[in-house]
């Protein structure tokens, strides 16, 4: 029985063709297996790539590293496991957006908007912050002090004009604004930056958000026990013909007569 192991390395490759084939061939050097490839980021002429790797035996790993550095203008930058089967970031993006608009409680989408993005991003932290109250409305993880992070969430927003962007912001933090519910959701791991793919993500996730908690805290609710009324669908009086008048019988002519 194989002592299968799996693994997720971020390599700085030249953004040029054949590049990425000469990695994925030292990692079969090594009898290891690319299952997986996620573009993080490009630009200046190389782009940072996920890879999700199998090995045979988690005693390959560090020879796997050194062919991979042996390419040239390639650079490993993070190697962690994952336990379990390996993750499908799209797949995990596209579930948590389901399950926020399943929410049907403002606190509870908040609550999961933490708990999803803090899990699909692998942070260490992460929370929901409304710059205009004293602490984070909700957090997960080991929060820095609530100095720092309304500090950062002011110093960040302030530097982008309130655009929403998380570009202004250190490595190891990722940010987005919930421009209608005034909020923002800010994430931190220590050692591993967010990329440009990773900060768009975390964007598009706040406006699912955003838009979700719109519709819960603008709801009103029907009377308790009264289902809701749908209005009856009434044609167009234009369309509606109306019955024909009985004109005078005999019988009622002869009558009129007498």
């Amino acid at each position: 029985m194989r002592d299968v192991a799996t693994y997720v390395v971020r390599v700085w490759v030249p953004d040029r063709p054949g590049a990425l084939g000469a990695v994925a061939s030292r990692i079969g050097a090594v009898r290891g297996d690319l299952i997986g490839v996620d573009i993080l980021e490009r630009g200046a002429g190389r782009a940072i790539d996920e890879l999700v790797v199998e090995l045979p035996q988690a005693g390959l790993l560090d020879l796997m590293i050194s062919e991979v550095n042996e390419v040239d203008g390639v650079d490993v930058e993070d190697v962690r496991q994952v336990p379990g089967a390996p993750v499908d970031p799209r797949l995990d993006a596209l579930e948590t957006a389901a399950y926020l608009v399943e929410r049907h409680d403002p606190d509870d989408l908040l609550r999961a908007l933490v708990a999803h993005a803090g899990k699909d991003f692998e942070a260490d932290w992460a929370a929901v912050v409304d710059p205009s109250a004293p602490q984070p409305l909700t957090s997960v993880g080991v929060t820095p002090p609530d100095a720092w992070v309304f500090a950062f969430v002011k110093g960040a927003r302030a530097s982008v004009a309130g655009q929403g962007s998380g570009a202004a912001s250190p490595a190891d933090v990722a940010w987005a604004d919930m421009e209608v519910a005034s909020l923002v959701v800010v994430l931190g791991r220590d050692g591993r930056p967010f990329r440009t793919r990773e900060r768009r993500q975390l964007s598009a996730l706040a406006r699912i958000a955003d838009h979700r908690w719109v519709e819960l805290v603008t709801r009103v609710p029907a009377p308790m026990g009264k289902p809701a009324l749908v209005p009856a669908l009434v044609p167009p009086q234009a369309n509606v013909v109306p019955a024909p008048v009985p004109g005078p019988t005999m019988a009622t002519l002869g009558t009129l007569g007498a």
